[in-house]
């Protein structure tokens, strides 16, 4: 805000990834999420996940593997996600049951109200850029492991946001003095050349 910058992109892990963030950043802040997203939908015991499903906007339902329809009242649950279920008559006799729901009579989806932003969010996960930004973001995380560990700044001592900024900036003037002993501590390069006497 001082400097006027708005950033273009921002990149960071999973715990970033919820939909109320990503929504935020897509849909207030209009910032392209490079931030992989949290999703409990896909399971681990062979039955499809939220993934094999795919949501048709225009009727507002899911499609099941088999092209069956899920359908939703629209109403809105405490967790801000919406149902989709499926219909028992076409869940009954499905051939693909055993392996969509084989412990419940139906089917159901939790679509969350911000479902849009983790589309965007998905989208951008699948191209190059993303990649980058991947590789890009361990050099500042290792920084700030380097901070935890070796300097011991698991927790601020200092109150208040003035105490919080001032031993931050000193623990980060002691990093780089580290590193620019390290750097000035090296041998230089042996010279291979070799000149005539």
């Amino acid at each position: 805000e001082r400097f006027d910058l708005k950033p273009k992109r921002l990149i960071g892990d999973t715990a970033y990834g919820t939909a109320e963030m990503l929504d935020w950043i897509v849909t207030e802040k209009k910032i392209a999420p490079h931030i992989p997203v949290w999703d409990k939908s896909n399971r681990d015991d062979g039955t499809f996940g939220g993934a094999d499903f795919i949501f048709d906007p225009e009727a507002n339902v899911y499609r099941c593997p088999n092209n069956k329809q899920l359908h939703t009242t629209g109403k809105v649950t405490k967790e801000k996600t919406i149902n989709y279920r499926s219909r028992v008559a076409d869940c009954i006799d499905c051939p693909l049951k055993l392996q969509c729901c084989p412990n419940s009579k139906v089917r159901k989806i939790q679509r969350s109200v911000y479902e849009v932003a983790r589309d965007v969010a998905r989208a951008i996960a699948k191209t190059e850029e993303y990649q980058l930004s991947q590789r890009q973001r361990k050099k500042p995380e290792m920084l700030f492991a380097h901070l935890k560990v070796p300097l011991n700044l698991r927790r601020l001592r200092l109150r208040g946001l003035s105490g919080a900024k001032d031993e931050f900036l000193i623990a980060a003037t002691v990093q780089n003095l580290r590193r620019l002993a390290m750097w000035c501590g090296q041998d230089p390069p042996l010279c291979t050349q070799v000149v005539p006497a």
